[in-house]
């Protein structure tokens, strides 16, 4: 697409295309999210794209779900297919800060400009859906992720990507990425989240995981829980398919970094396929996220290359050493100042706290803990809280909101969770900025501040930081 434009006018441009976007349904935004099969269904995208010539056909696509860990391994499937010199296309949600972030093409994300050309490349298409939803063809017009999904396809083919990774939404089945053959249909994990949408045990949320399974394409699994496993193992027999799964037939060993809050020290992988048609071994392989769980993920992302190799392409060890090394991902346990030490992370449920917890515990040798806490409605917030308070790891946990979506709970209500665990009662604050300026007098040089509990959350605090005296690393 062309680079030269007026700047005013792109602005206004753009301020247009954020304005449509905006009015559309977005599930992102709703208090309670919908049934998947009341809402989610997969002819309207279809029909959007048929309207767009299909560019779901056009490329080349790993397509990864996972409860978590499926943003991380699609950032170091990205990293390592551009190390490789391909060029790669990026799509994943939801966005910490603009909206571009989740179309990127080795690792840029796309410009304003570019993204308000999409919004009018896919306009009409969406219009004339929106008629035949009027009429009654469907419940409502292209929705607000729909569209973005719809748009990134069409980037990554008027860009001529030589790789285009997908990142499911919610769930897999029903997902609205769900439209494609892929070359490779990756499952990062299986945990409990979204359990009124997905199902109220591992192995129901692992069958709306596996949706993404496609006849004859080689699946590989990071899940090793055994519920799950098995679910994951049937849907792949059903399709005919290759299933490489962690634990059965590739292995990683993980050495973390120690001292992290006095130094940026990279940790390192060992991986190993176990049943290979050939020896494939490597040995201390760097690994700049930080945490066993994301050594798991670049285990499962080496996986999937060498599947990808197994048709032809050519991903070499200094280019999976030099992705791993490279790859970055915000707001997974990341580092954003220090003196005090401060981390910022996305988790937003039990298994993700737990290995947060593991992380500040095996990686960080500080003489003090504060916790600043936020999260959404229909999460297992008392499950996490009970990991986050149990062990004494923090002196003070401050409870507060994010502000910028409606789907966030009140700290009264946290605190509320908190105190009948503990028996003690905790600062809130409805202002992030103020809770933030709270935590920040209480900790002292030597200490940790660890921010958590939502995505959401993780976005705002990190422009509130990075517009702070304190100094990004």
């Amino acid at each position: 697409m062309a680079q030269s434009f007026n700047l005013d006018s792109t602005s206004a441009k753009y301020k247009r295309a954020m304005q449509f976007l905006d009015e559309r349904v977005n599930f992102e935004r709703f208090q309670a999210l919908p049934s998947p099969q009341r809402e989610f269904k997969l002819d309207r995208m279809r029909a959007l794209l048929d309207r767009l010539d299909n560019p779901q056909d056009k490329l080349p696509i790993i397509h990864v779900a996972g409860t978590k860990g499926k943003g991380s391994t699609c950032a170091m499937l990205s990293a390592l297919l551009c190390a490789a010199g391909y060029r790669t296309g990026l799509f994943t949600s939801p966005h910490l800060e603009r909206i571009e972030e989740r179309i990127a093409i080795d690792g840029q994300p796309c410009s304003a400009h570019e993204f308000a050309q999409l919004i009018d490349a896919v306009q009409p298409a969406v219009e004339a859906l929106d008629r035949q939803s009027a009429a009654g063809l469907y419940e409502c017009g292209p929705t607000y992720f729909e569209i973005i999904t719809a748009m990134a396809l069409l980037h990554f083919v008027s860009s001529s990507v030589q790789a285009a990774i997908l990142e499911v939404g919610l769930g897999g089945r029903l997902d609205s990425t769900n439209v494609c053959r892929p070359c490779v249909a990756v499952i990062t994990s299986v945990s409990f989240d979204h359990t009124q949408q997905l199902g109220d045990t591992l192995a129901a949320i692992a069958r709306e995981k596996a949706g993404i399974i496609k006849p004859g394409v080689p699946v590989v699994s990071g899940v090793t829980a055994d519920e799950p496993r098995e679910a994951i193992r049937n849907i792949a027999q059903e399709c005919g398919c290759r299933l490489v799964e962690l634990e059965k037939d590739f292995r990683y060993q993980y050495h973390p970094p120690r001292n992290l809050e006095k130094q940026s020290a990279l940790g390192s992988v060992d991986f190993s396929l176990v049943n290979p048609a050939y020896p494939l071994e490597y040995h201390d392989l760097p690994l700049s996220l930080i945490g066993r769980h994301q050594a798991a993920n670049a285990a499962v992302a080496i996986a999937t290359l060498n599947e990808l190799a197994r048709q032809g392409w050519n991903i070499s060890e200094q280019a999976i050493r030099q992705g791993l090394a490279q790859v970055h991902w915000s707001a997974r346990i990341e580092i954003v100042a220090r003196r005090p030490v401060v981390i910022i992370d996305s988790s937003h449920n039990t298994a993700s706290i737990a290995a947060l917890m593991d992380v500040i515990q095996e990686s960080f040798s500080v003489d003090q803990r504060f916790l600043l806490f936020a999260t959404t409605r229909e999460k297992d917030y008392p499950e996490m809280l009970k990991l986050l308070l149990g062990k004494g790891t923090f002196s003070e946990v401050v409870f507060t909101q994010y502000t910028t979506n409606p789907r966030a709970v009140p700290p009264a209500e946290l605190e509320a969770a908190a105190f009948q665990l503990t028996g003690r009662h905790y600062p809130i604050y409805t202002d992030p900025a103020e809770a933030w300026n709270y935590i920040r007098q209480l900790a002292q040089a030597d200490d940790l501040i660890c921010i958590t509990g939502s995505f959401f959350f993780a976005g705002e605090m990190r422009r509130l930081i990075f517009a702070s005296a304190m100094t990004p690393q």
